[in-house]
């Protein structure tokens, strides 16, 4: 329990000095006057201390009952604070919203910006305009510059500028294609080794073998070989090659292989690695 709510709960006796008032002036009347105490700074002193518990108890009370009314400054304070908040909170928003407007103008730039090489190469250069001949009464051939003189800007228009730009931007255009078909095209090979397996251990794995590699086609080359026993006296062939995948693939020469029925049981494809 704190101070204040001790202090809202004691009982203390405020009329204590009224009374001790009456008792003196009743003793005075049985007995007469008396000599002033001893102690009458302590009595005032005393009172004067319970004047301020008493006003002191009247303002806990108060305060518990709800009844008390914030200053007026500190109301102020949380208006004024309160106000500036608001100010912030709104500068915030605008500040937000002028992000989102540059980041929308910045994302379509850049797709402007990913789409304009590939306008660039697709643009055809543009064929030059010819001049209308104009065939006179005497057989004498005249061009028609009447559209070229309706056209001329005494002022210098920016139709020159837009030529001259038009001019460039058609020679970065042929430069690009240029050097884009100069540069050589990368092939893309792989290694693959194939598990060539004989019907049993009476086939003749040199005759098999000279089978495989009479599969011939653009892209294929066959590398080394060996025999790698299986069991029971059987050997299966592996063999090596490397293939142009746009131009063969394991399907093809496993079709192939097993072709040579007479030998060949089956083709596995043991391993495959891109070059």
């Amino acid at each position: 329990m704190t101070g204040v709510d001790y202090l809202a709960q004691e009982k203390i006796w405020f009329d204590k000095s009224r009374y001790d008032e009456a008792e003196r002036r009743f003793y005075e009347r049985m007995n007469g006057p008396t000599s002033a105490p001893t102690f009458t700074t302590q009595d005032s002193g005393a009172n004067s201390i319970l004047q301020d518990i008493a006003r002191a108890r009247e303002n806990i009370q108060k305060s518990l009952a709800g009844t008390a009314v914030p200053s007026s400054v500190d109301t102020g304070e949380l208006i004024t604070r309160m106000k500036n908040l608001e100010v912030e909170n709104q500068n915030l928003h605008k500040v937000v919203e002028e992000l989102r407007t540059a980041l929308s103008k910045l994302e379509g730039r850049v797709a402007v910006l990913e789409k304009r090489p590939a306008a660039v190469v697709n643009a055809a250069p543009t064929a030059p305009q010819k001049t209308p001949v104009v065939t006179t009464d005497n057989g004498n051939e005249e061009t028609d510059d009447d559209d070229d003189d309706d056209d001329l800007d005494l002022f210098g228009s920016d139709d020159e500028e837009d030529e001259d730009a038009k001019r460039l931007k058609e020679q970065r255009v042929k430069e690009y294609a240029e050097r884009k078909a100069k540069k050589p095209a990368l092939i893309a090979k792989s290694s693959i080794l194939l598990d060539v397996k004989p019907w049993d251990d009476e086939t003749d794995m040199s005759k098999l073998e000279e089978c495989v590699r009479s599969v011939q086609a653009d892209g294929l080359v066959w590398g080394s070989s060996k025999l790698v026993p299986v069991g029971y006296g059987i050997k299966k062939l592996q063999i090596q090659c490397v293939v142009e995948d746009d131009k063969v693939g394991t399907d093809m020469l496993e079709e192939e292989i097993t072709k040579f029925e007479d030998y060949v049981q089956s083709v596995d494809v043991a391993a495959f690695n891109k070059i």
